[in-house]
């Protein structure tokens, strides 16, 4: 966190957004989504730098997870940084980040009520996407996962209205 600075926050929101891209049972999301949530309401409030719990700060990861993952991800992450450019500026205020924090608690909460095993996808890849715009400066890949995260959210909430429309016929 002390090497990353500035850019903390956006590569937790992208290391929370990740697991959520494959379909993965119900435990998962939920305790993504709730970590997402703690860390983009710090976010809207402004903070300097993430907080997170020391249970979470003490542990480390395996070498072999590590860069089993990493191998997996770069070919998309160098594909991206092709692509990927300081575009549309103006989302790197010290505004627009809060209002980043709002959106990506929206995201988070959505990932709380998503369906099971691959409703959270398309949050998930909405979530990587809009922290790595913000890793990379790049407006462009940011709006491109709030339209993502729209999709995934009108998913979300279907699931949730079906589910309640079902209770509701059913009692």
């Amino acid at each position: 966190m002390a090497v990353l600075q500035d850019r903390a926050f956006a590569l937790l929101i992208v290391l929370l957004g990740l697991p959520n891209c494959l379909p993965m049972p119900p435990p998962i999301p939920l305790v993504c989504g709730l970590l997402l949530a703690l860390v983009a309401i710090q976010i809207v409030f402004g903070r300097d730098a993430p907080w997170l719990p020391g249970t979470l700060m003490n542990r480390s990861l395996a070498r072999a997870d590590v860069e089993r993952a990493v191998g997996r991800a770069m070919p998309a992450f160098r594909r991206l940084e092709r692509f990927s450019r300081p575009r549309m500026t103006f989302l790197d205020t010290p505004l627009a980040m809060r209002v980043m924090g709002v959106i990506i608690l929206v995201l988070a909460l959505g990932l709380l009520f998503a369906p099971p095993f691959v409703g959270q996808i398309p949050l998930g890849l909405a979530v990587c996407l809009v922290g790595l715009g913000l890793v990379e400066r790049d407006g462009l890949v940011i709006i491109g996962g709030l339209i993502v995260g729209s999709v995934g959210m009108v998913l979300s909430l279907g699931f949730v209205y079906a589910i309640f429309t079902g209770l509701d016929t059913f009692l």
